[in-house]
This record gives structure tokens, C-alpha cells and sequence, in this order.
């Protein structure tokens, strides 16, 4: 019975001394004492050796001692649930493992436009911003669009209302329009932002999308340094690898017009559904900036000439990024948004 009363006092006193600072050490504590193998198992099996009559006071002795213990182990796993500060403010489950930090990422859409607005600032273009919701002129009248053009149905613009008409941009073509009217020449400029389409939502086509244009206006601009102006821009943007074609095409506010393809990179130009299987993407359309232009601005197409490009920054990114639905560039869906980190 002596033996027994010795070997509690001693554990307790070890229990007492014992210092817990993290989770490892505090399993480490509940083996030591608690375990199967522990040292209180130890004391119950020292049961057998006492005497029939001592057995009851033995019984209550080691109970004690058991909630004793039992109750010193709750103490340091509740200092690791509910640790408190010496402020009172409840502090982190040091005993759970670390959660990593949730850090934001960038749009894909956004890194796309920031990259084609850093090439061209590179060779001399500035940045130009201006209203999404515009009036007839600038949106169509000045831009060479006679009254009754296709562009102007209902069908494809949203009308804000008529007589006058006001309208969501159709294109920042209606930006180039108000830079020059400023008459400061001459003009390099590049101009992005959102605009809008009455068109059917469908995972190639939206009802909104982004456009980067450009504007180029001075004296003696030709057709050869619109194609070196893009070509340097399609080497930049997609690699030195990249073929670049231009074919011949008609936009009102460009005379001549081209589209300008590359060369699909996501297949090499084998031929996929991307670039249904032609092995050329179209990427953007581009001219030299119409006189009748021109002239609805105040500048003399007989002193100067320029040209002008536009190229969608929605298809761009889904090319770059291999997105095949356009409408995951606009729905916010975190779990998609979290793959561009």
C-alpha cells in the first residue's frame, strides 16, 4: 500500500513539472501518462499487491489521482483551443495546422489588357479613356456610318433613347473621335475599355466585351507602318515564332481595310477547333483612318494621313489562356478566377 501512496505522489509531482508548449508535446504527455502503456496504467496494475482490506482506500486513491491527471491534460489541450492573450482576445488553435493565407490574383482579362497597353506604350502610344454611354455622333455619324448602316439596328446596338439617339459604345472608336477633335496633332494613342453589343450570350459571343484600339495620325503615316506597328505587337505579345497575315476586308472608318491572323499557337497551326482548323486565328481589324473621317474631326486628309486598329481583348485572353466559354471571363466564378493566381 506504501509502495503505491510513493509511486502516486511521485507521478503527480513529474505531472506538475511536466511543460507542454506545442501540440507534439502535448500527445507526448497523454502517452506518458494516459496510454495504454502509461504510468497510470502502471498504478492500476499495482492493484493486485495490495491487501483485500486496503483494496477500497486503494480504489479511491487512484481514482483521485486519475481525475487528477485526466484533468491536468484537459487544462493544456484547452491552452491550445482557447489560448487567450494577455489583451482578452482569443487566439488561434495553435494545435491545428497552419492555413495559407488567401492572396488575390489579378483578372485574367486585366493582365491581358495591361500587357497589350505596355507594348504599345513602349514605342510612343499614351492611354485614352472616355464615356461608355455616347451620343450618335461620335459613336456612328463621325465615324463614316451613314444613318441607315446595319451597325445602327436594333439588332446590335442598346439604345439608351432616340431623337436624339444616345447609346451604349458600340466600339472606343467613338474615344479616337473625341481625341480628335481636340486638333492636337499629331496623335498616338491607344484607347481600352468596355463596350456592348445587342447580341446573343453564348460561350463564343457576349453582350459586353473589351476592345484595345489604336489611333495613329501625322504627316506622311502609310499602310507600311500600320503592318510594322502590328507586327511588333504580335512578336511582343505572342513570341517571334508567330506568322502574320494580313487579308483585305471594309470597316466605314478605314479605307483601305484589313484583318489581321496569326498563326494558332495553340496547335502550331496543325489545325484545331480554335482555329477551325485553318491554322489562323483572326486577333484584330485595321486601315488606314478614312478622309471622310478626317474631315468630321477639323483635320486636313490633304497635310496628314494616319491609321488605326482594333482587336478584342476577351478573345485574346481566351486564345492565351486556352478558355473555350467566354462567359467565364464575367461570371466570377472563384473557382475559375483562382487557376490565373
Amino acid at each position: 500500500m506504501q509502495s503505491l501512496k510513493d509511486g502516486i505522489n511521485s507521478i503527480r509531482e513529474e505531472i506538475k513539472e511536466t511543460a507542454v508548449s506545442n501540440a507534439e508535446q502535448l500527445e507526448q504527455f497523454r502517452i506518458k501518462f494516459l496510454g495504454t502503456k502509461g504510468k497510470l496504467k502502471g498504478l492500476m496494475g499495482e492493484m493486485k499487491n495490495v491487501a483485500k482490506d486496503q483494496k477500497r482506500e486503494a480504489g479511491q486513491m487512484l481514482n483521485e489521482f486519475k481525475q487528477f491527471a485526466e484533468g491536468r491534460f484537459e487544462e493544456l489541450k484547452a491552452q491550445f483551443k482557447t489560448n487567450v492573450t494577455s489583451d482578452g482576445d482569443a487566439a488561434t488553435d495553435a494545435s491545428l495546422p497552419p492555413l495559407p493565407n488567401e492572396t488575390g490574383a489579378r483578372h485574367p482579362l486585366s493582365t491581358v489588357q495591361e500587357k497589350m497597353i505596355s507594348i504599345f506604350e513602349r514605342i510612343g502610344f499614351t492611354v485614352a479613356e472616355g464615356p461608355e454611354i455616347e451620343d450618335d455622333w461620335h459613336n456612328f455619324s463621325a465615324l463614316n456610318l451613314p444613318e441607315h448602316h446595319p451597325a445602327r439596328d436594333m439588332q446590335d446596338t442598346f439604345f439608351i433613347s432616340k431623337d436624339p439617339d444616345w447609346v451604349l459604345r458600340t466600339h472606343t472608336s467613338s474615344v479616337q473621335i473625341r481625341t480628335m477633335e481636340k486638333g492636337v496633332l499629331p496623335i498616338r494613342q491607344i484607347f481600352p475599355g468596355r463596350v456592348y453589343r445587342n447580341e446573343t450570350i453564348s460561350a463564343r459571343a457576349h453582350c459586353f466585351f473589351h476592345q484595345v484600339e489604336g489611333l495613329y495620325i501625322d504627316e506622311k503615316v502609310s499602310f507600311a507602318d500600320l503592318k510594322q506597328t502590328l507586327y511588333h505587337f504580335v512578336q511582343q505579345m505572342f513570341g517571334e515564332d508567330v506568322q502574320v497575315r494580313f487579308r483585305p476586308s471594309y470597316f466605314p472608318f478605314t479605307e483601305p481595310s484589313a484583318e489581321m491572323d496569326v498563326s494558332c499557337f495553340i496547335c502550331d497551326s496543325k489545325g484545331c477547333s480554335v482555329c477551325k482548323h485553318t491554322g489562323w486565328v483572326e486577333i484584330l481589324g485595321c486601315g488606314m483612318v478614312h478622309p471622310n473621317v478626317l474631315k468630321n474631326t477639323g483635320i486636313d486628309p490633304e497635310k496628314y494621313s494616319g491609321f488605326a486598329f482594333g482587336m478584342g481583348v476577351d478573345r485574346t485572353t481566351m486564345l492565351m489562356y486556352g478558355i473555350n466559354d467566354i462567359r467565364l471571363l464575367s461570371e466570377n466564378d472563384i473557382r475559375f478566377l483562382k487557376q490565373f493566381k
